[in-house]
């Protein structure tokens, strides 16, 4: 009698993987490596006419990976979450995302970079944070991206009450101009079926705005590859940007990239902040990657990202740096600050920057 239970429920526990996976594979997201997208909100601004810019760039973390938060999947835990958050408590998530908003008001850049914006997803209790964040920027173009549409995800899958659920998330980029044309890219590079329904499909959102020199300035947010051990996908897909940045550049243009690199700049020490922590193997971008006349831009006094395998305690923590810009040789960087919030409201920490157009 108790074997015949017991192999009833792992025939209901078979049956419901199987019908989770059809269902996440007949809705997986397929996007168009190339795509046209229009902005939500438009600027009053359609020619950048001063030489000086700000920029900033935060990876938001969805509002759900704030100092008292771990994440079940940083330890690659698919099948239980080992007592780690699936998710926070939605007090937790309002707190994350009210200091987000008053962060990102009090930094007035002219073109703002974030990446893990929430539209609707399980995880931060369906508030919509790229219209909020609109909201907040009445005269700002915005422009989002689609990089996680999970219809279901069914992890940690023994644990089917306590699933990660449905997840609308992307980049988003909020400019002070209005851009001549703005495109999604799909970046190339893909992790083996069944993981890849539940992962990011990973882009790159281009604006093009225009001078009054008659050039173009090319603004590319990224957001690129993370659980890439071996760091194949990471450098197939900054092998395809890397083509983008050059081709834009050899037309006169001028071109900015920012973003969450989920690498460490070229040359920088990956355990700078954490020299007795285990040391980080393959962590830097690739210093061939480009030419030596562009610039890697970070601040190397202020951590940017912290580990989410544990909640955040300071000084024990390990913190590093991968949300950084790139900048092409007829700009020159005037300022750039890593701003230090302690991680608070996300596992991410802003950066701003002050570019002049040489």
């Amino acid at each position: 009698m108790l074997k015949k239970i017991l192999l009833s429920l792992l025939a209901l526990f078979l049956l419901y993987i199987l019908s989770v996976l059809l269902y996440a594979t007949y809705h997986d997201y397929q996007p168009e490596e190339k795509l046209v997208m229009i902005p939500k909100q438009n600027s009053t601004k359609k020619l950048i006419e001063k030489d000086t810019l700000s920029l900033l760039t935060w990876n938001i973390g969805y509002g759900g990976l704030g100092a008292e938060s771990d994440f079940f999947y940083a330890d690659g835990r698919i099948l239980l979450s080992g007592g780690m958050m699936v998710r926070p408590p939605e007090s937790v998530v309002k707190k994350n995302v009210e200091g987000m908003l008053n962060t990102i008001g009090g930094q007035p850049a002219d073109i703002m970079l974030l990446q893990e914006v929430d539209i609707a997803s399980k995880r931060s209790y369906y508030f919509n944070q790229y219209e909020a964040i609109t909201k907040l920027l009445p005269d700002y173009e915005s422009t989002f991206g689609d990089n996680l549409r999970t219809a279901y995800s069914p992890v940690p899958l023994l644990e089917p009450w306590h699933t990660y659920g449905y997840t609308h998330s992307g980049i988003a980029t909020f400019a002070r101009y209005s851009s001549t044309q703005t495109t999604r890219y799909q970046l190339p590079g893909k992790f083996g079926w069944p993981n890849r329904l539940f992962l990011l499909d990973r882009c790159a959102l281009e604006h093009r705005f225009a001078l009054k020199n008659g050039k173009e300035l090319i603004v590319y947010n990224i957001h690129n590859s993370a659980y890439d051990k071996d760091g194949r996908i990471k450098k197939q897909q900054t092998e395809y940007l890397k083509k983008l940045w050059l081709a834009e550049y050899a037309k006169g243009n001028y071109v900015i990239v920012g973003g969450d690199w989920n690498q460490v700049p070229p040359f920088f020490d990956p355990n700078f902040f954490r020299p007795d922590a285990p040391k980080k193997e393959n962590a830097n971008i690739n210093p061939e990657l480009m030419p030596n006349n562009w610039r890697w831009i970070y601040d190397p006094g202020t951590p940017t990202v912290r580990d989410t395998r544990e909640i955040y305690r300071k000084d024990q923590t390990f913190i590093g740096l991968i949300d950084f810009f790139l900048l092409s040789p007829n700009l020159r960087a005037l300022q750039v600050k890593g701003v230090d919030l302690d991680f608070q409201y996300s596992d991410h920490q802003p950066v701003t920057l002050k570019i002049v157009l040489e």
